[in-house]
This record gives structure tokens, sequence and C-alpha cells, in this order.
């Protein structure tokens, strides 16, 4: 066993055909690698075995939720390294189970492989981590099942995500400034102009009936109502999210104009609205519900009301129908969570009858906000990993610095499409020059 870490560079890097840009530390503390790089800390032979078992995301996810492996030095720049060797490798085949069969049909390999499994100890698959979401049975996207996959994201206590998001409760993309980026304002205020540009793009003023669909802590029809004036109904799937949100509504005095609901949006039967917002929720319906989903939201709205559908895309891939979710985000993060490409969303809002009149990109604006929330979690880590816990804690970890590189590098994308239920005699009641998004005169 000695110099595992040496072995399982060399095996590594004839496997990938490439030298490995991380430093390798294993369990038997040798290591090997290009000094000064990241290192890849191999803190038990369990995680080979995970890996063995589970070629893939899910396996290295397995290892890293368990803590039989780690990263010391630049998170970023270990993951950004390891996504250009294997994930994003030109002919790379897609995927490290892609390499690994491929590099199993030459003999010097299988070899390789053999060595490899004497590391990696006793040939019996490890049990997963209890943080792991175990497969689901039955048709995607029931209320049902819809309830406990928003359950096992958002509740995991509402104190571990102030840790993370801080005092604005604010789970989706800020808004941030020009010029020097981030150092513009604090994420505060960033999500701060991020609820104010949602509701100057719906016109809200005093008088209107705002529904916010997937309202998470509240933050939306809070600001909404204060600012305003608006009366909002804000729902969701997480009954400690409308327990958190119910108590800040009390606190602020606005329980007359604002009512928190646990309801999926399938099951709203009120009187239309004058507008929608949906921040962040959509990536949660799923393409089999999505038409049911613009459907639902147009019949929610008056004539002449506007959606705000502010929702994560993906990259257009030659083969849609060969699209699958990682198995990391499906089993640890957003269980029956899908991305669409922005072409297909805005092609179902229409389909809904929806008149698309403005869509903004910003998904700068997404790389800059999950580098906050990373921040705030290292900051906070023992706290945040006592009151959920350290598999939990690593998990998000992982899962926004990985997101926010997959944003930089255009990977993923994030649009706020403006959409109105434009009345028979055509007039939508937009500006002629909609991107000016000044606050609706009192009284207009």
């Amino acid at each position: 066993m000695a110099d595992a870490a040496g072995r399982l560079t060399k095996l590594a890097e004839e496997v990938l055909g490439a030298p490995l840009p991380v430093r390798i530390r294993a369990w038997d503390r040798s290591e090997s690698g290009p000094p000064g790089a990241p290192t890849l800390v191999i803190r038990h032979r369990r995680a080979l075995r995970r890996m063995l078992f589970k070629p893939g995301e899910l396996g290295l996810a397995r290892a890293w939720v368990a803590g039989d492996l780690d990263i010391e030095g630049d998170l970023y720049a270990a993951l950004d390294l390891l996504a250009g060797l294997i994930w994003e490798r030109p002919g790379g085949g897609g995927s490290p189970r892609a390499a690994v069969l491929r590099a199993l049909a030459r003999p010097e390999i299988r070899a390789a492989a053999r060595e490899l499994l004497v590391l990696a100890g006793a040939p019996v698959p490890p049990a997963p981590p209890v943080e792991e979401v175990r497969r689901r049975r039955g048709p995607l996207h029931t209320l049902r099942r819809d309830k406990a996959a928003i359950s096992h994201h958002y509740d995991v206590g509402n104190d571990f995500y102030a840790l993370v998001l801080g005092p604005s409760m604010v789970y989706s993309c800020a808004y941030w400034g020009t010029g020097d980026g981030a150092g513009a304002f604090t994420l505060e205020d960033a999500q701060h102009d991020k609820l104010d540009l949602i509701c100057r793009k719906l016109g809200l003023r005093e008088g209107r009936r705002l529904l916010d669909v997937g309202c998470g802590w509240g933050s939306m029809v809070l600001h909404a109502a204060r600012e305003y004036g608006v009366r909002a109904v804000g729902i969701t799937l997480s009954e400690e999210q409308a327990t958190f949100a119910r108590k800040r509504i009390a606190e602020a005095g606005l329980a007359d104009r604002i009512e928190i609901r646990v309801q999926d949006y399938r099951e709203i039967h009120d009187e239309p609205f004058d507008a929608i917002s949906s921040i962040g929720m959509a990536e949660h319906v799923g393409r089999t519900r999505y038409a049911e989903y613009a459907d639902a939201l147009y019949a929610l709205l008056k004539p002449g009301g506007l959606l705000l559908n502010h929702q994560i895309a993906r990259r257009p891939i030659v083969d849609e129908e060969a699209y699958r979710v990682d198995e990391f985000i499906d089993r640890y993060v957003f269980p029956d969570g899908e991305l669409a490409p922005l072409g297909r969303t805005v092609g179902q809002l229409e389909d809904a009858g929806f008149e698309v009149r403005d869509v903004e990109a910003i998904r700068e604006h997404y790389a800059l906000t999950l580098r906050r929330w990373v921040a705030n979690l290292e900051e906070h880590w023992d706290r945040a990993a006592r009151l959920t816990s350290p598999g939990r804690a690593r998990v998000w970890r992982l899962y926004m610095a990985a997101c926010a590189l997959s944003f930089e590098r255009n990977r993923l994308g994030v649009n706020q499409v403006l959409a109105v239920r434009t009345p028979d005699t055509g007039d939508a009641g937009q500006p002629l020059r909609a991107r000016t998004w000044r606050p609706v005169a009192p009284g207009a």
C-alpha cells in the first residue's frame, strides 16, 4: 500500500490520457502531483470503492458528502481544473464513466484497474450517505412527489438558510451593479435591487393584487406590499418556509395585505390576479408539466396582467430527448428538478397564450451571487454543519461552487422573461420603451 497517491496519479493519467493538474494526498499520507496545485485529499480507501461501484458523478458525490474525499486549497480552482480535464474535455465523451469505459478497452488500463481494486480494499459497495435521496417510484411531478422533493431541499432549517443567504432571505439570483460588479453593493443591496426590478417590470402599484409562485421565505411579497402597496398571495410547498414568512409578515405589520399558503400552483382557484411573479420556481416544474404550469398562470391573470418568470436555463443539446439531470443534483440537491433551454421556455409561454415582451439575461449576476453564498457558508461552517449535518453542508458548498463556475463558463444561464396576457383589443398596456422600468406614478 506504499505510495498510494503516486499509484493513483499514474492510474488517473493513464485513464485520462493527460497529466493530472491537481495534487493527490492519500490516506497513507503519501502525496503526488504538481507542487502548489489544489490538493485532492482521499481520506479513506472507501472513496475508491464508492467510485468503482458508481463511476462518474454519483460515486464522486458520495465520497465528497461522506467526507471520504476533500479539497485543500482554492475550491473553485480545483473544480475548474477537474472540469476542464474530465467533464469538458474535447472528445471526452461527456462523462467520466465514458472515459473509464473507453480506457478499459486497453489491456494496460485493465491491469491498472486491477491494481485499483487492490488499493480500494474490501470489494463491498459502501452505503450511500444519509443525505442522499433514494430512488423514487411512480410518475414525475405529482402533487405528492413534488411536495416531497421541495421538502428535501428547503426544509433543512431556516437558521441554516439564514447563514447562507444573509438577512435578505432570498434564494435566487441577485441583481448587481455595473462597473466592478460584486464590489458595487452588498448581497443584501443586490437582492433588494432584484426584487425592486421585478416589481417595476410588473408595474406594481397600490390596489393591485400579486401572486408570488414559490414565495420562499416571503421576501418578494414583503417588498411588494411594503414598497408598492399591493395585496399579495405567496404560495410554497415548504412548511418551514411558510412558518418563517408568516412570522416576518406579522412583525412587519403587513398581515392584512399578505397571505402565505402551503399550496401547489395547480391548486389555486382564486379570482384572477393583476400580476404574477415566479422567481426560481419553474426549475422544479419539469418538462412534462411545463405546459400545464404556463396554462395555469395564464388562467390566473386578468387580461392585461403580467407574468415575470425568473428561471435558470441550460444550453440546448443536439438530442434534447437524451437530456438527463446529473446524478449529484438529482440525488442530493434538487430531486426531480429539470432545466430547459430558454427557447423552449419562451415557446411554451407563447403556446399558453402569453405575449413575451422582454427577456433579460443575467447569468453573470448568478455567478456573483453564488460566490457570496459560498463565502457565507464557509464563514459560518461549524454552525452550519451543526444546524443540518456535515454532509448536508458539504452538499451545499460543492453544488453552489460548481454552479458558480457553470454560470461563469456559460454552461448555465438565468433569464427574466416578462410576458403579458394581452387583451382581445391588442393593447398590452406596455410602454413603448419598456427597459426604463420606472415605477408607475401614483394614480396612473
